[in-house]
């Protein structure tokens, strides 16, 4: 009987799974979203909550657990500096997997794993003057450019141009 046996395998053994799992979820941290399959973010996901839930607490035990599973100092730091203050009202949930579509070579499922609070500060990123100053300045620079030359074989007379 399989009860209670949630565990997503990954076509890996036990040591292969858990060092997959921790350079993800480190990923996770690092870059705010990740694009894998969709086998890999199911099997993300609770491993990244439960680490925001353990950052959250936010005391020395529970730093040194993150450090445990993650091997990696820095990305501790900004989950716990940065990743969990953003869900410190949230009760659970804090991460959003988005389905992609197939992928070409191989035609895996593929998805898109990111933090459900790091919506909100790229729209505030976006609302900035200095945004749509470079937005402007992109728009200006389009105009210059030259139209192509015309194939040899058309003609150039007056109705072609």
């Amino acid at each position: 009987m399989r009860h209670r046996s949630k565990t997503a395998k990954l076509k890996r053994n036990a040591s292969h799974r858990k060092a997959l799992l921790s350079n993800l979820a480190c990923s996770l941290i690092e870059h705010g979203r990740i694009k894998t399959t969709l086998g890999k973010a199911k099997a993300l996901r609770p491993v990244a909550e439960k680490l925001v839930t353990l950052a959250k607490r936010d005391d020395l035990h529970s730093r040194r657990l993150a450090i445990a599973y993650l091997h990696q100092k820095d990305t501790v730091k900004k989950l716990f500096s940065e990743v969990a203050p953003a869900s410190k009202d949230r009760q659970g949930g804090y991460c959003r997997i988005t389905k992609l579509g197939a992928r070409m070579s191989d035609s895996a499922p593929m998805a898109i794993i990111e933090w459900v609070d790091r919506a909100v500060e790229t729209e505030t990123a976006e609302e900035t003057p200095a945004a749509e100053a470079v937005v402007e300045v992109a728009a200006e620079a389009k105009p210059d450019r030259k139209p192509a030359k015309k194939k040899a074989d058309e003609t150039s007379g007056p109705a072609a141009e």
